[in-house]
């Protein structure tokens, strides 16, 4: 029993490894390509090298002297401090990402094990470490969601194999990683009152509401330049039908259906899923569509939520009683169950509880009908969440690129410059960075969204995010009669230099 337990918990160390390895070149590989941007891994830069530091996490590209918790109540993000003063740059969020990610396989994979089986279970654990949730947090730069997805993960995993107190655990640190995990926290809290831990899960649930109510409501709006929280615009009360604002359009019903589909549809078997109705609440009622497609990171920490649901769900069928009669007969001794309701070796260790349960037997065809369903999902999901793959680029730089790279070297180290969005993330560790064109040039009043810029890196043809193509290509034209000279240029980017006179 003992070998049996070490040999899968190496297995699911190595695919955790695995998943990291994948993750960070996907990752990387997207930064040397210069396919980041500034909003939002500069963001995130800029206030992690300001903890780094040991100050506060200013971020010019979102204005002068901006302080990021005046956006989210993120204090989490200090935790990459330390590893950023070893290793600074852009590439440290991109591994500590990839590697929080990866670590939330962990207690999915281990619960999935101890249901289904070794093999059953790896194969669920990787369905969810291929999941299309994780792949749009890499695609998209780096976020604080990172910290929030192993969380959520290990808290659910002690949610459902009872031990109330890890999930509480794990649960609370969600209140720093960003406002809106509170609602998560709620729901966990609810779960745990439900179950018979009533004190310990009220506790919980209240503790989240008044820390989501004192970050939105005190500690954002106090960091922030204009003293407000600006995201309650998009959730106040404009009239209307309510039903209809939260359940339309049906965009909003298509996400509901990606989200379930890798589960195969399994995890309504489980109640867990009633974890996700307050966090998928929140954002349908919001009005910005942003906050209901699938091609951002804000489904990333719902996933380990849906597949541990899943599991639980795979454990409910394999015991449900079917069509046919039940039998029950009183076991001969007692055996040992984790909260899972799932037989643990002997001496396993972990947090079990010494019980007697009578043994429920199905009918046959019910028994056998049920055992097949179970046998087949962990493939039917792996099968599903490759399908729903987003293909990865492992691309090699192109050419351009390290033209790009010799023009941008032209600016020095330590000065303030106002860089294009896909530019931003390449100054970020070694200059003060604001967003082109917002600017003031040296020695004009700088209103604290345009702050004072020495140096500009413009590019020739941009985007509309975040500021429209016209703008940016009107302000790069305005820009020598501002003062700014051209110092190099190549690659489809300029680099400008403030001339006194």
């Amino acid at each position: 029993m003992n070998i049996r337990s070490s040999t899968d918990r190496r297995l699911r160390l190595v695919l955790a490894l695995v998943l990291f390895a994948v993750y960070g070149a996907v990752s990387v590989g997207r930064h040397l390509r210069m396919e980041t941007s500034g909003f939002d891994l500069g963001i995130f830069e800029e206030a992690v090298r300001g903890y780094a530091g040991l100050g506060r996490p200013l971020v010019a590209l979102k204005g002068a002297d901006y302080n990021l918790l005046g956006d989210h109540f993120s204090p989490i993000l200090a935790l990459l401090a330390p590893v950023y003063r070893l290793f600074p740059g852009a590439v440290t969020l991109l591994l500590a990402q990839a590697a929080l990610l990866a670590a939330s396989t962990l207690p999915v994979t281990r619960l999935a094990m101890r249901t289904v089986g070794r093999w059953g279970g790896a194969a669920i654990g990787l369905a969810y470490g291929l999941s299309w949730g994780l792949w749009a947090t890499l695609a998209f730069d780096f976020h604080e969601v990172a910290f929030a997805v192993p969380l959520a993960a290990f808290a659910v995993e002690a949610l459902v194999c009872d031990r109330a107190v890890a999930a509480m655990c794990w649960a609370l640190p969600l209140l720093l990683v960003k406002e809106d995990q509170g609602l998560l926290v709620v729901g966990i809290g609810a779960c745990l009152f439900v179950r018979g831990h009533r004190r310990l899960g009220a506790g919980l649930a209240v503790a989240a509401v008044m820390a989501m109510a004192l970050a939105v409501l005190v500690l954002v709006p106090l960091a922030n330049p204009e003293g407000v929280y600006t995201y309650a615009e998009s959730g106040e009360w404009t009239g209307g039908n309510p039903v209809a604002r939260l359940l339309l359009p049906g965009d909003k019903w298509t996400l509901a259906a990606v989200l379930l589909a890798p589960t195969l549809l399994l995890a309504l078997c489980s109640p867990l899923c009633l974890l996700l109705v307050l966090p998928l609440a929140a954002r349908f009622w919001s009005l910005n569509p942003g906050y209901w497609d699938t091609l951002h990171h804000y489904n990333a920490v719902l996933m380990p939520v849906l597949f541990l649901a899943f599991v639980d769900g795979l454990r409910r069928l394999g015991h449900a009683p079917g069509r046919g009669a039940l039998v029950e007969k009183p076991s001969a001794r007692p055996a040992r169950y984790d909260g899972a309701g799932v037989p643990s070796p002997s001496g396993g260790g972990g947090a079990v509880t010494t019980l007697t349960r009578p043994v429920r037997t199905a009918a046959p065809g019910t028994r056998s009908r049920s055992a097949i369903a179970v046998g087949l999902a962990p493939v039917g999901a792996l099968v599903v969440a490759a399908a729903m793959l987003p293909v990865p680029s492992l691309a090699a730089p192109t050419p351009q690129v390290a033209v790009v790279k010799r023009v941008l070297a032209a600016i020095p180290d330590g000065v303030t410059v106002a860089a294009a969005n896909h530019l931003a993330p390449q100054l970020t560790e070694r200059c003060t960075v604001s967003l082109f064109p917002y600017l003031t040039p040296p020695g004009g009043a700088a209103p604290w969204n345009r702050p004072t810029a020495d140096w500009v890196a413009a590019l020739d043809d941009p985007d509309d995010f975040p500021v429209p193509a016209a703008e940016q290509k009107q302000f790069r034209e305005a820009l020598p009669a501002m003062g700014y000279r051209t110092v190099a240029m190549g690659g489809g980017v300029t680099v400008y230099r403030w001339a006194a006179g």
